[in-house]
């Protein structure tokens, strides 16, 4: 089964599961990326503001979700919410994606995050998880395990 793990990081968490989840899976990895800044203080005061008023972006990737059977699509939590970018890459996407799985990063709640991933998705989802950036380690490869076990299902 070809897998395509897909993410966004603004600082290297999201990006960290992501890596540890594509190893597990033997996937490839694709990193999204933000055309606007969103380094520093002012950067992570508009990327909570552009979460929170449901934004997109603009954004760049490398891979076609088309080519594969399970896209797992990865995300920090904002405000609690979805990233603009990942917003952007599921409205750009969702039609291409045969099943899809996602993750998202946070330091304590995930409040409407994975909710509004589903909805922007609109079909059924393999699986979710939401992983705090304190467990990083265990909780991404807890998740591969699942996945694993789902796709491995007869």
């Amino acid at each position: 089964m070809k897998t395509l793990v897909a993410f966004y990081s603004r600082d290297g968490h999201t990006k960290r599961v992501a890596e540890i989840i594509a190893n597990a899976l033997n996937a490839e990895l694709d990193e999204i990326v933000d055309k606007k800044p969103r380094k520093g203080i002012l950067g992570f005061l508009r990327a909570g503001y552009d979460a929170t008023r449901r934004k997109t972006t603009e954004i760049s990737f490398t891979k076609n979700p088309t080519d594969y059977d399970i896209v797992v699509i990865g995300t920090p939590v904002w405000n609690s919410r979805v990233t603009p970018a990942i917003r952007t890459y599921l409205l750009r996407n969702r039609e291409n994606i045969r099943r899809a799985a996602f993750f998202a990063t946070c330091t304590g709640r995930s409040g409407k995050c994975l909710k509004q991933m589903h909805e922007l998705y609109g079909s059924e989802v393999l699986a979710e998880k939401v992983i705090l950036r304190n467990a990083i380690e265990g909780g991404a490869k807890a998740f591969a395990e699942e996945l694993m076990r789902l796709v491995s299902r007869p």
